[in-house]
């Protein structure tokens, strides 16, 4: 009777990097920050009193439960 043992050696994935543009990396990269600066606002900042777009508390109202949820102040 014979025993064989099977060698099992690591196969390294094959990756191919994703290569784009400087201007494109940059161009995703600030479109992120003001995105995510708008959403801090609107979330985190916007009292509706004193909103950009006015007297209007739509905005307040829309993000009010999470606002309280993030532990943002309110009122």
């Amino acid at each position: 009777m014979s025993t064989t043992s099977a060698v099992h050696t690591p196969v390294a994935p094959i990756t191919t990097p994703i290569v784009t543009a400087q201007v494109t990396t940059v161009a995703l990269l600030l479109g992120t920050a003001i995105a995510a600066l708008l959403v801090y606002y609107f979330v985190g900042v916007d009292e509706g009193a004193m909103s950009i777009f006015g007297k209007s508390m739509v905005l307040h109202e829309l993000f009010h439960d999470g606002r309280h949820f993030l532990g943002f102040p309110c009122h």
